[in-house]
């Protein structure tokens, strides 16, 4: 992991760069380390430092961020990166409560960067630590019941000597060996205090609250690509899903959407649709596709040239859009 400092250099006193870790945890936030592995190098390119994403354009900072999901992350981001300059000085604060004062950062990630980056004893705890604390401790009470009970527990362990180091080895140890199935058992430097291990109850912890069933939504999307192979494109509201990210004009998303299209045309529905799931609900889109003309002026959106728009600048539920469109305007 690109933001991470090794023990032996961290206890001969070389920390982690606040911003590098502070950046780590926005964008692990329910997503894996696979996922955000390369993201994180290619902003850190960008914009090495707190003070680069804070003078960036937000278009900018939402195209690199397209694809990794969760799209309001990115746009905490800018509004965190900005604070720490205007009312830190560019410095990251290092302790808990100035962290939790800071746009964008919850209890959870100022507790792991006050940890990681400045060595405070904060208690840290994701999901992989509500498992190892759950098993060790032989918790039964379903999540999100047992929170306060699991963060109790690893709060007592949280030591005062190399919180930091401490806080990284047990989210590995639930992310390596305490896995949520088939747990390493015989390997964990825990194995002989797990009180679910010796129950034979480790496999079935942490018990979780049956989800409800996820709904649907639908909607409609319009396509439009002009002779010179201009897309018709739209920033989307800042507030709500994929907030200040481009997408396609289209209708509300709803049980039963209406038809919403951005200039009068021969609109041509194509005969699949594109899926998407959010944390929240399943997402159906109708593409509504036409051809337009130079002297084109939609009521919504505005149309880029190929030099100004790159797909990979969408959303992945946009881009789903894009991928099965493209091919039907680009034929006819």
């Amino acid at each position: 992991m690109p933001w991470r400092v090794p023990p032996a250099q961290r206890q001969a006193g070389v920390l982690p760069d606040p911003y590098a870790v502070w950046m780590s945890e926005i964008m692990l936030q329910q997503t894996t380390v696979a996922a955000v592995r390369d993201y994180h190098r290619k902003f850190l390119r960008i914009w090495p430092t707190v003070y680069d994403l804070a003078a960036a354009d937000d278009a900018d900072v939402m195209a690199a961020w397209a694809g990794l999901g969760y799209y309001a992350r990115a746009r905490n981001l800018l509004k965190c990166a900005r604070a720490v300059v205007t009312d830190h000085g560019g410095v990251f604060p290092d302790t808990y409560a100035a962290l939790l004062a800071l746009p964008g950062i919850g209890p959870y990630t100022a507790a792991a960067v006050a940890a990681i980056a400045f060595d405070r004893p904060e208690t840290v705890v994701d999901g992989n630590v509500e498992r190892v604390m759950a098993r060790l401790y032989n918790i039964h009470t379903p999540l999100p019941g047992s929170k306060a009970a699991l963060t109790a527990q690893a709060k007592a362990l949280t030591p005062q000597d190399r919180p930091g180091d401490y806080a990284q080895a047990v989210m590995d140890l639930g992310a390596t060996i305490c896995t949520p199935r088939s747990p390493a058992c015989g390997i964990c430097p825990w194995r002989d205090p797990c009180a679910a291990r010796v129950a034979g109850t480790a496999a079935e912890l942490p018990k979780k609250t049956p989800k409800k069933k996820t709904p649907t939504r639908f909607g409609i999307v319009y396509v439009a690509r002009r002779t010179d192979g201009a897309w018709l494109l739209e920033t989307r509201p800042e507030k709500g899903l994929l907030g200040g990210m481009l997408g396609w004009p289209g209708s509300e998303w709803s049980d039963d959407p209406e038809a919403a299209p951005p200039f009068a045309a021969e609109w041509t529905p194509l005969d699949t649709e594109a899926r998407h799931t959010f944390t929240h609900f399943h997402l159906r889109l109708k593409i509504m596709t036409t051809h337009a003309d130079l002297d084109t002026k939609p009521a919504r959106g505005q149309f880029l040239t190929p030099d100004a728009f790159s797909p990979a600048a969408l959303p992945t539920a946009m881009r789903k859009v894009f991928d099965l469109a493209h091919v039907t305007l680009r034929s006819n």
